[in-house]
């Protein structure tokens, strides 16, 4: 696979909007991002990903040719594709192998390979970026702060990895938007800075955030070390959560949270938690915002105090925060039927699992049970959470709720297939709650819907997949026939 460590200086021409970048994976989240992101700049884009290959994400291809960028085959005659002209960089990311054609194709021609991070750092040297990182929350607050610089009419730029709610409406894929001009200095941009590869700490932007610190793809020591490396590199202000596992790291009182102590400069306070929503109080000012859970109400602060930090003051974003539509699977709702409502989350770490759990928690009357679904992302990942999954299901689901596990999602390549779903639903009955295996994921959408009772509420959680959506419209068609 391509490192993500740090590597001398690419020899590559300047990415401007002349250059030709051909993009490995460009149906990835991430990826998509920066692919978006060029062509709307107006450079020439080619992208190749074997989900197009085999015929999936029709949608994110067909937006994707919308905005000029050529799809091609991924097997290495994307090198041809131009007469008498080579792509100036190929893009590639960790996730992609060696031995894929297309990236085998440019290593023997000698074609210039960045990492997806070496783009992206590009960009953030470019612009007055805020980079948003943490174990959980990222994509919600980098989606937020976007959100309310754009209402202050501020035209950002943006790269994330959760697909903003409002931008689809527009017509976007909704994880990437081209940075507008400003008079007064560079641009705007809002990112999303991904700690599970290691790649944040190759950015330096004007404004940084760390989130919080809990358990994902990493041990937490070894994401605090990338997390002091990335506040060095910050040039201004350095916002952390009220954590204590990230108390080294504060710069005066640029510490958000909710209560707490002095040394915090951006706590909520007056927090009223509802089913639907929430209200909090920040410096006096009174917030609405339209998203469930204790969690929000803390992304919520994170994202005004980083938008406050570059200039806007908080009476100005009352109102685009109440008007906020959310991130696409960020505990979205897809509907109810038969008095279930069926709500999709892109949870897959425990802190994540936890706080979306909680969420619906909110929802249900004393009756209603949750019926929970998890579909775990990778082997490896899996085999690193386990045992924390495990104690959080057992300690989230009440006596009378029900969790549905399918086996665990396989994106192909070479990884050790050494545990199951299975061991994780035993691990979890062992604890004395409720938990099933499903070996074929196709018939849970039957098997829950007949056990959806009004009052009740379906989560469906999970991460990389993309069909998970559709299952949940799955279910919620069957309720509802």
């Amino acid at each position: 696979m391509l490192s993500s460590e740090p590597n001398p200086p690419v020899d590559v021409p300047a990415i401007d909007s002349a250059a030709w970048l051909h993009f490995i994976g460009a149906a990835g989240s991430g990826m998509s991002a920066l692919v978006q992101f060029h062509a709307l700049r107006g450079g020439r884009v080619t992208g190749s990903d074997r989900a197009f290959d085999r015929g999936r994400q029709s949608q994110t291809r067909a937006q994707l040719e919308k905005l000029g960028v050529e799809i091609l085959p991924q097997d290495g005659a994307f090198l041809h594709h131009v007469p008498d002209r080579r792509p100036d960089a190929v893009i590639a990311s960790t996730a992609i192998e060696s031995a894929v054609p297309d990236l085998e194709a440019a290593r023997n021609a000698g074609v210039p390979i960045l990492h997806r991070s070496e783009l992206l750092a590009r960009y953030v040297a470019a612009h007055r970026t805020i980079a948003i990182t943490g174990t959980s929350g990222k994509s919600t607050v980098t989606a937020m702060v976007f959100h309310l610089l754009r209402a202050g009419g501020w035209e950002p730029g943006l790269l994330t990895g959760g697909a903003l709610t409002g931008l689809i409406a527009e017509g976007h894929i909704g994880n990437a938007w081209a940075a507008g001009a400003r008079d007064d200095g560079p641009p705007w941009l809002v990112i999303e800075a991904d700690e599970s590869d290691g790649s944040l700490v190759r950015y330096e932007p004007w404004i940084g955030a760390a989130l919080n610190l809990g358990l994902d793809h990493k041990e937490p020591a070894v994401i605090l070390e990338m997390f002091r490396t990335f506040a060095q590199r910050t040039k201004g202000p350095y916002l952390v959560g009220q954590d204590t596992e990230l108390e080294e790291l504060r710069r005066d009182d640029f510490v958000f949270g909710i209560g707490g102590d002095s040394g915090c400069g951006w706590c909520a306070h007056e927090v009223r938690l509802r089913p639907e929503g929430s209200s909090f109080s920040l410096h006096g000012v009174q917030f609405e915002l339209p998203l469930a859970g204790r969690y929000n109400v803390l992304n919520a602060t994170a994202a005004l105090a980083l938008a406050h930090a570059a200039g806007l003051s908080l009476e100005t974003m009352r109102a685009p925060l109440a008007g906020f539509q959310g991130v696409s699977r960020r505990f979205q709702e897809l509907g109810s039927a038969r008095g279930v409502s069926v709500i999709d989350d892109f949870a897959h770490n425990p802190d994540k699992i936890a706080a979306a759990m909680r969420a619906a928690r909110l929802r249900l009357t004393d009756q209603g049970r949750l019926l929970a679904f998890f579909q775990p992302h990778g082997f490896g990942p899996t085999r690193f959470l386990r045992e924390a999954l495990v104690e959080t299901f057992t300690s989230e689901m009440a006596e009378h709720d029900v969790l549905w596990l399918p086996e665990i999602f396989f994106a192909g390549g070479t990884v050790t297939r050494d545990l199951s779903s299975a061991d994780l639903v035993a691990d979890v009955r062992a604890g004395g709650r409720d938990a099933r295996f499903a070996a074929e994921r196709s018939n849970l959408p039957r098997l829950i819907a007949d056990e959806a009772r009004t009052g009740d509420l379906v989560l469906v959680m999970g991460a990389r997949d993309p069909s998970l959506t559709g299952f949940g419209r799955e279910i919620l068609e069957l309720l509802g026939r």
